[in-house]
């Protein structure tokens, strides 16, 4: 069973969007500040819509902490819209009686062209929605803001056991960072920061901004992929026994369940399947009485587990469905060919998902340390963890 729970609730224009942590050990530092420099990381990237100029993040902490100090019970932070007052008419929960009228014009209007490859069309067949709004709403990667909440409170657990996330952006479109690039340390992430695409390679940023300037100038958008990699993991988080404990398969769907997120890998991934078994595996040595592999082709995780190296995985991110220049589609009222609707969307959003990945890795990863640790207070965390990795040295 997890030992960390997640709910968040809102939707794109909504009043708000909520999030509920629950599990978190007592004793975790928390604070409005930290939070919104995590939000803000979000708002980066070359190739954003003008929608991140006025959207500001408005969080407060309702529960869960006292004094900047986690308690121990579920932790809730509610992000205020600052866009809300221009979206009550459309967005408005309560019976209107002239809700045709709101649909008729300006944002309130009833939209029935779903846009390919967003939730349009099979949610409104799903749940019965006559207004796809009802389903871009909840579908919509605002709602990602509230899982960089539930992150950050992960990393600061993770940081308390001395393991740091860092992702870079490797490619955008068909531009991509040569296969011996360097990768981002650990200190490294604020350089990554300062890279508008987010990419650690400069020259091939320099490629990347070109690449989304022309997209942009032919109404189109581009995907990408994120690399994210800890740091610091201890040997044996996840398990080997059952499939649904497996470390890999917990980072993966969380990765997925990211909105337009299309693949992951872990290490070399396909790559791998494509080499002999005798270049393909991490050879094994003991040096000063740590077992170490010689390479890093696995990516950190064998059979389910952190291996104690550090952990790598990659993921695919589609081009944004929102286009300037909408796709053919359907009408639903009149079953009628017509072009998608269109909304504000980036360019690009594959910088900005970066940071959104390194807070869902962060949320599985402090899930398998808690489940390995046990523990109700942070020190308590830290204490048998520390227990653990002694005994794992005399082995």
């Amino acid at each position: 069973m997890p030992r960390l729970r997640l709910l968040t609730a809102g939707e794109s224009h909504g009043p708000a969007l909520v999030t509920t942590t629950e599990g978190l050990p007592a004793g975790l530092q928390v604070s409005s500040p930290l939070l919104a420099a995590e939000l803000a990381r979000r708002r980066l990237g070359h190739g954003r819509s003008p929608r991140m100029q006025f959207e500001v993040d408005e969080l407060e902490i309702l529960a869960g902490v006292r004094h900047g100090v986690a308690l121990g019970s579920p932790i809730s932070v509610v992000i205020r819209n600052t866009e809300w007052p221009k979206w009550v008419d459309a967005m408005d929960p309560e019976p209107r009686d002239d809700l045709e009228a709101i649909r008729s014009t300006g944002r309130g209007g009833k939209l029935t062209r779903p846009r390919p490859g967003h939730a349009d069309l099979t949610a409104a067949l799903k749940y019965g929605y006559d207004d796809v709004r009802d389903a871009l709403e909840r579908a919509s990667a605002r709602e990602t803001a509230a899982r960089v909440v539930a992150g950050t409170l992960a990393k600061q657990l993770l940081a308390a056991v001395g393991v740091r996330i860092v992702s870079h952006v490797v490619a955008i479109g068909d531009v991509e960072v040569p296969h011996d690039a360097a990768r981002p340390g650990p200190d490294e992430l604020d350089e990554v920061d300062a890279s508008e695409v987010r990419c650690f390679d400069a020259d091939t940023a320099e490629r990347m901004i070109a690449r989304i300037d022309a997209a942009k100038d032919d109404n189109d958008t581009l995907g990408g992929i994120i690399e994210v990699i800890a740091y610091g993991l201890p040997p044996g988080l996840g398990s080997h026994v059952h499939y649904d404990r497996k470390l890999d398969a917990r980072l993966a769907a969380a990765a997925l369940s990211v909105q337009a997120m299309k693949g992951v890998e872990f290490g070399d991934g396909f790559d791998v399947a494509r080499r002999p078994g005798s270049e393909a595996h991490d050879e094994i040595e003991r040096v000063d009485g740590r077992y170490q592999r010689l390479t890093d082709r696995a990516g950190g995780l064998e059979a389910g587990m952190s291996t104690g190296q550090p952990l790598r995985l990659r993921v695919a991110m589609k081009p944004i469905s929102s286009l300037p220049r909408p796709l053919a589609t359907v009408d639903l009222d009149t079953h009628e060919p017509a072009v998608a609707i269109t909304q504000r969307s980036d360019a690009c959003a594959v910088p900005r998902a970066g940071v959104v990945l390194e807070s869902v890795v962060a949320f599985e990863l402090a899930d398998a340390l808690l489940e390995k640790t046990g523990g109700d207070t942070v020190d308590e965390v830290v204490r048998n963890l520390t227990g653990y990795l002694a005994d794992v040295a005399d082995r």
